[in-house]
């Protein structure tokens, strides 16, 4: 599947893309972490959460005892979408078309894996999995009933941490972050 995304043309996005990326980890992960996608470093690297949003993620996930070597972490759409500001390559949010058309690259990943926790990281990710109504803000943090895992829960995605204005904010933020994700370590001791 990582080799075929490449030749993925359900959608416009691969022209201006530099790869797919798909997602990565063990077979066996338990937990499986989904954003909305990826970024310039990640599009350059062509690795899942590798650039600022990814060390922020990372931050977060030691905080809650998660570890990423033992996660499997991926996006719902596959390539970079961006616009132009001057030399920059600046995030663009995905559409419906090019969620649905990166859609069973997820869903079949989510089937390889079986995990045992689904976490949606920002709204684009937990309404392409939770429902398209699905609010992160009401429901952050929540323990939620899915068809795709025995559990879920939807939390921020890590790039709303560095778009606060504050250093406190960023790091109220990253706590908040690192106490949704603290709920996926829970479940996974819970039998």
């Amino acid at each position: 599947m990582r080799q075929a995304v490449q030749g993925c043309r359900g959608c416009p996005l691969y022209r201006n893309a530099t790869q797919a990326v798909f997602g990565e980890g063990p077979r066996a992960a338990r937990v499986f972490l989904v954003g909305e996608q990826p970024g310039n470093d990640e599009d350059l690297a062509g690795h899942p959460f590798v650039g600022p949003a990814g060390r922020v993620l990372d931050e977060a996930m030691e905080e809650a005892g998660l570890d990423r070597q033992e996660t499997y972490v991926t996006n719902v759409v596959k390539h970079f979408k961006w616009e132009a500001k001057g030399k920059r390559r600046m995030h663009k949010k995905p559409g419906a078309r090019e969620i649905s058309a990166c859609l069973p690259w997820l869903e079949k990943e989510i089937e390889l894996i079986r995990p045992r926790v689904l976490v949606c990281l920002g709204a684009t990710a937990a309404q392409a999995l939770l429902g398209k109504d699905f609010k992160v803000t009401a429901h952050r943090g929540e323990v939620l009933e899915s068809a795709l895992a025995e559990h879920a829960l939807a939390t921020i995605h890590p790039s709303s941490v560095l778009r606060q204005r504050t250093p406190a904010d960023r790091r109220g933020e990253r706590e908040g972050l690192a106490r949704d994700l603290a709920v996926a370590t829970r479940l996974l001791q819970a039998k």
